[in-house]
């Protein structure tokens, strides 16, 4: 069992049962899944580039991202409906928790100028998303053979409902968000 999914049995469920006033632990907020979104435009061009993004995603993940084709056709982009232009890893269960403790204990306190991260990224439903501007950050990645920066956008999706629970119940898996501010 990961670390993190240890803690959140043992110390966070009953923690924000009490704090939630939740007669059941069923009630309590937990995580869905973790999707991790690449977006390539140049692949429209050059396949190529789709290749290597998900090589990336792939050895950050642990697992075959799938490809997201295009809904639409877009004449200005020379865009065509079911072209492919990126590739997503969903993360759940076990690898979703080892992903999550990597990302709030590694990955992010090592990016350059990090201050927390927004609050604003809820969504309402009580899902968070995060958008890093590059793959580098991660340690799998090794620089030297990185062929284009690349970001990728992450979307923690969680059962809490609304935007309070969900921070509450980030916070306390150790998400480094911002203090919020008092108006």
């Amino acid at each position: 069992m990961s670390r993190l999914k240890d803690l959140y049995q043992k110390k966070i469920v009953p923690e924000l049962q009490k704090e939630l006033g939740l007669s059941s632990f069923y009630q309590v907020p937990q995580l869905s899944k973790v999707v991790l979104n690449m977006g390539v435009g140049k692949a429209v061009k050059d396949k190529k580039e789709l290749e290597e993004a998900a090589a990336d995603l792939r050895v950050i993940t642990g697992q075959q991202p799938a490809i997201t084709r295009a809904k639409k056709s877009i004449s200005s982009f020379m865009l065509q409906a079911g072209m492919p232009i990126g590739c997503m890893v969903t993360l759940r269960r076990q690898r979703m928790y080892e992903f999550l403790d990597k990302l709030y204990n590694i990955i992010l306190p090592r990016t350059r100028d990090f201050h927390g991260l927004e609050v604003k990224g809820f969504d309402g439903q009580g899902n968070y998303s995060l958008g890093l501007t590059e793959q580098t950050v991660f340690p799998e990645i090794d620089p030297n053979n990185v062929a284009k920066i690349r970001g990728l956008q992450i979307t923690v999706v969680t059962t809490a409902g609304n935007n309070q629970k969900a921070e509450l119940l980030l916070r306390k898996l150790g998400c480094p968000l911002q203090k919020r501010e008092e108006n």
